[in-house]
């Protein structure tokens, strides 16, 4: 805790004065145009990928960017659907991108057929990969490209995504982030490249 009082010490004596104006205009106007849709991973930071600031970016992170499909019903709905309905229906953004990454820990669990028994919450999540894992068996880069383009698919469940792609002021984007390197590799969507 020590590392997050001295940054943040920094941030309020150093960064948000310097940033005043922008925080002051932020206060009463919240209008990202993308949302990014990304890895919980640490090591992939979307601002700092995309060298945004603060109010240009509505951003969901989950394990693995996964995207589960449209429930169908309001009581089955949860966070992840509750944000990406928030960002289109509501903010209207223009935009989606989803990213994967290498050395996704999630991926690379299902690539490597781990026993995830003793994390039940995990592997229920990773449910939301299998389109993907079954298309990339045993092969962690492949089916990081081939998830992303699988959360594209998924994405296009929901109403508010549905609606706005019909509209034409929708683009949805993949894009895998190579860590070592900076290199961002686009996937496209599966039911486009198909």
């Amino acid at each position: 805790m020590h590392d997050l009082a001295e940054g943040l010490a920094h941030f309020q004596q150093d960064v948000f004065p310097a940033k005043a104006e922008l925080f002051a205009r932020l206060a009463t106007d919240h209008r990202p145009r993308t949302l990014f849709i990304g890895c919980s991973d640490a090591r992939v930071v979307p601002e700092l990928i995309t060298q945004r600031e603060p109010g240009e970016l509505f951003v969901i992170r989950t394990a693995g960017n996964l995207v589960p499909a449209h429930p169908g019903a309001v009581d089955g709905a949860d966070g992840v659907c509750a944000s990406i309905e928030y960002a289109v229906a509501v903010l209207g953004v223009a935009d989606i991108v989803v990213c994967g990454h290498s050395a996704c820990g999630a991926m690379t669990a299902l690539a490597e057929g781990r026993d995830l028994a003793e994390l039940p919450a995990v592997a229920g999540w990773l449910r939301h990969a299998a389109p993907a894992a079954d298309a990339a068996r045993r092969e962690p880069g492949a089916l990081i490209r081939a998830n992303v383009a699988a959360q594209l698919t998924n994405l296009a469940t929901h109403p508010a995504v549905a609606r706005a792609l019909g509209a034409g002021v929708l683009t949805l984007h993949g894009w895998v982030y190579d860590i070592p390197t900076g290199a961002v590799e686009r996937v496209e969507p599966a039911a486009l490249a198909a």
